[in-house]
């Protein structure tokens, strides 16, 4: 079964939240410091993260800033303070997936984690059926297996940077304002972070991809792809 590792110095949070998600098929460790989370991470297995802000030694920032610059791109959640923007729009900036504010309840929860797996999962193919792959100015997206490479040099993305590539790399020149992300990436018109979230999102994407600097920005109209397509295969 999946498994999720929650990096929460709450002491009685985990034992509930281990119960709940074991109902509906998780099974969830939880790490009460952020270096017992990062030593279980270490050791692999850990489907996605559960990861609060307000942490001893290290705040969930600092988490989530080592994982990405190891390369790791296991989906983040992290649980931040109810009415803080700031702490989400940080959390979005260092790589994070998504954010809950706390309290929560637990069924919100395990749907956002739902979603966030749902989008990394690489969908079973037959052995016949060819790779749909995206092929434009030496980048390669693969959106069968959910990979992208540049001139042959794989591209470490988290789900939403990669679900952002492949939407523009669909549509080569065709505008997306910053509503149509939000409502393609994640399911619904607005977030309450508010569309700043996008504006994260692509500059994330920019600083892997480059120096290639395909993604434009069109002044009050959104983002596009400026590249011409190759053939696909």
């Amino acid at each position: 079964m999946p498994c999720l590792l929650l990096i929460d110095d709450d002491l009685a949070l985990g034992p509930p939240l281990a119960t709940y998600f074991g109902r509906h098929g998780f099974a969830l460790e939880h790490a009460t410091h952020p270096d017992a989370g990062l030593a279980r991470l270490a050791r692999g297995g850990v489907d996605a993260v559960i990861l609060d802000v307000m942490l001893p030694g290290r705040d969930g920032f600092a988490v989530c800033r080592a994982l990405r610059a190891l390369g790791s791109s296991v989906p983040i959640l992290m649980l931040t303070a109810r009415g803080d923007v700031m702490d989400r729009v940080v959390g979005l900036e260092l790589g994070a997936d998504d954010y809950l504010p706390k309290p929560f309840e637990p069924r919100e929860l395990l749907a956002r984690v739902q979603t966030i797996l749902r989008r990394t999962a690489a969908p079973a193919l037959p052995a016949t059926a060819p790779a749909a792959v995206l092929r434009l100015d030496g980048l390669d997206v693969d959106t069968a297996r959910r990979q992208a490479q540049r001139h042959g040099q794989p591209l470490e993305l988290t789900a939403a940077e990669f679900d952002l590539l492949a939407l523009l790399a669909a549509a080569p020149g065709r505008v997306f304002t910053r509503d149509d992300i939000l409502e393609r990436l994640r399911g619904h018109a607005a977030l309450d972070v508010h569309t700043r979230a996008v504006d994260i999102l692509v500059s994330r994407l920019r600083r892997k991809l480059q120096p290639w600097d395909g993604i434009k920005t069109l002044r009050n109209a959104g983002y596009t792809l400026a590249a011409v397509p190759a053939t696909s295969a």
